[in-house]
């Protein structure tokens, strides 16, 4: 789990290594070869038979199609983000990201929630909500990153597929118009470039695929506390590269926007830690 954040989080070095490419090209490559590695993977694990239960699925391939949208959109938002100079803006996207995860569960899994939740996502409101009040406009990076990445999880909560297999759906849909991007597109960025970025190139399939995989082993070995806890560690290290790395920075008043975000999420961690604690000593009295 800890490989797996770090990994999310120095990708904007990554993707800075590519910033002559165009992010739609860059996009269409870690779609061609994620399908590749991953459909290499899932033959020699030989998990091919589940694959073949899921194509026969019409209501797990709709599903699946509809979360391949919301990840190609998030995944376009965040390189041409980070390319374009939006390093912090993506690092907040990603710490909005619970709380979204928190109200969709509301709002579509009928979930209830202890009052200190609530307020956390109202601080974290009311922190976008200053920051168009004091200089006109939305974060809209970082919300469309954040909603993005919560829709497709809340898609993916809702399709009974491994992370392996569902990833590799999701790129076969994609993977026909991204061929015919590369194939026919203004930006080639692949056959026409220097070695090291072909080499940048054909290893999308790998920051992409091998990440998700740790990921994937690790949740099922740790509580969801401890995870929850894990996942601001990505968008902290993109805040850092960004920061230090790239001399990046805030206006006074998105400072004051970061700093509502973290005291949201101070409060929705504390109650989380305190709903498992509840519940461990209820099983425990059991």
């Amino acid at each position: 789990m800890l490989a797996a954040y770090l990994a999310w989080g120095v990708l904007p070095v990554y993707w800075k290594a590519l910033d002559e490419v165009a992010a739609l090209t860059i996009l269409c490559h870690r779609i061609a070869w994620s399908l590749l590695f991953v459909g290499l993977l899932l033959a020699a694990t030989r998990r091919t038979t589940g694959l073949r239960g899921v194509l026969k699925n019409r209501r797990i391939l709709l599903l699946l199609g509809c979360s391949s949208l919301m990840i190609g959109v998030n995944w376009l938002i965040y390189i041409w983000a980070v390319n374009a100079g939006k390093i912090l803006e993506t690092a907040l996207g990603y710490y909005i990201n619970p709380l979204v995860n928190v109200f969709f569960g509301v709002a579509f899994l009928k979930d209830r929630l202890r009052p200190v939740k609530w307020i956390a996502i109202a601080l974290a409101a009311a922190g976008v909500a200053f920051q168009v009040a004091m200089l006109g406009h939305l974060p809209a990076t970082a919300l469309a990153l954040a909603f993005s990445f919560a829709l497709y999880g809340l898609i993916r909560k809702l399709t009974p597929v491994d992370a392996l297999t569902g990833l590799f759906v999701e790129t076969l849909v994609l993977f026909l118009p991204a061929l015919a991007w590369l194939a026919l597109g203004p930006s080639a960025g692949f056959a026409s470039g220097a070695p090291s970025r072909t080499a940048l190139l054909a290893g999308t399939g790998l920051v992409t695929s091998v990440p998700l995989i740790w990921f994937a082993y690790g949740a099922r070995r740790l509580s969801l506390v401890t995870v929850g806890l894990m996942q601001y560690l990505s968008p902290t290290i993109g805040f850092l590269i960004g920061m230090f790395r790239y001399g990046e920075r805030l206006t006074s008043v998105e400072w004051g926007t970061f700093a509502c975000v973290w005291a949201a999420l101070a409060l929705y961690t504390a109650s989380a830690f305190l709903e498992s604690r509840d519940a461990r000593q209820a099983d425990a009295l059991s």
